[in-house]
């Protein structure tokens, strides 16, 4: 009774893709004295790796359950969750760069504004995938794997169209000054928990 395994797998790989989303704000080498800066990248890195870790576990969960021979009962659940945690995360994501103010850079405001809203946009995505989850139906091994096809494409174009405002965001001075934090380092996946 594995049908659904290998749609889920492709669901799988696309998602480990999308995680990279989540560490749009890592950072990216070199350093600056801009105090006003540091400060604000401070406060981003440490309120955004929480929330990369929590979106890593749930692609985790998802992979875990793809790996097993699992029921769409089971694929369900898993993937249900693991959306809510990724929509929770992108929005407390976009809450922690909204508090942190815009960034003491050219067109910071505006740069910041973005990011947020692509945040919050992500946000309601996931939730609506785990809606589209939760509505498939288990009982029909076929059906069901249909509508993970459809998630696994929805989610392609969450990882393409995703991070440009979060990229925009970090470029130059604010790149730097994140690159610098001891939070923004320890976000960044390593090479095994990247491959898709």
């Amino acid at each position: 009774m594995e049908g659904a395994n290998p749609v889920n797998k492709k669901l799988a790989a696309v998602l480990s893709g999308g995680a990279v989303l989540a560490l749009a704000l890592t950072g990216c080498g070199g350093s600056d004295d801009n105090e006003k800066l540091d400060a604000w990248a401070k406060q981003v890195c440490e309120g955004v790796q929480p929330q990369a870790k929590k979106i890593e576990a749930a692609n985790s969960a998802i992979q875990k359950e793809t790996s097993d021979n699992s029921t769409p009962a089971e694929v369900q659940k898993t993937d249900a969750k693991a959306f809510q945690d990724m929509s929770d995360a992108y929005k407390a994501m976009g809450t922690t760069v909204q508090k942190a103010g815009a960034p003491d850079v050219d067109d910071g405001e505006k740069k910041q504004k973005d990011a947020v809203t692509e945040l919050n946009g992500l946000s309601a995505s996931y939730a609506s995938l785990r809606k589209q989850v939760e509505e498939l139906d288990t009982k029909d091994q076929a059906k069901f794997a249909d509508g993970l096809k459809d998630i696994a494409t929805e989610l392609n174009k969450l990882s393409k169209s995703g991070s440009n405002a979060l990229k925009t965001l970090e470029e130059g001075d604010v790149g730097k000054a994140m690159a610098e934090q001891p939070s923004c380092k320890a976000a960044t996946p390593s090479a095994s928990t990247a491959k898709s």
